[in-house]
């Protein structure tokens, strides 16, 4: 079953960590990278750019309207996703609870089936 990991933390939380910090946050992260290569659970991921960068589209009358950011109110911010094959929602949900971003308190992992492609069926 394919599980999408959504990377949810706040902006700029990075920026304020210190050298060695940094050097360890991103050193855990390719420690779960290459495991999860190694035992082939993973699919991808991907960063996203900083939410100032981001444009929200929603309806607006007769036609879309499109705005700069996010705009949500939320603390954090939406940066970025894993996509894993793994045997369950509880081992999709212990890779989460590894990720730094949840372990060191600068944000949270969102964890979600994702659907078959021959309907809502997961």
């Amino acid at each position: 079953m394919k599980y999408m990991l959504l990377i949810w933390n706040r902006p700029g939380f990075v920026e304020e960590l210190s050298e060695q910090e940094r050097t360890a946050l991103f050193g855990e992260v390719d420690e779960i990278m290459r495991e999860l290569t190694e035992s082939g659970e993973l699919v991808g991921g991907q960063a996203l750019a900083d939410p100032s960068q981001a444009r929200t589209v929603r309806p607006a009358g007769d036609r879309p309207e499109v705005t700069d950011g996010p705009f949500m109110e939320s603390k954090e911010q939406f940066a970025g996703y894993l996509m894993v094959d793994c045997d369950s929602l509880e081992r999709a949900a212990e890779i989460a609870a590894r990720w730094p971003d949840v372990r060191r308190g600068f944000g949270a992992l969102e964890v979600r089936a994702v659907m078959d492609e021959s309907g809502t069926d997961v």
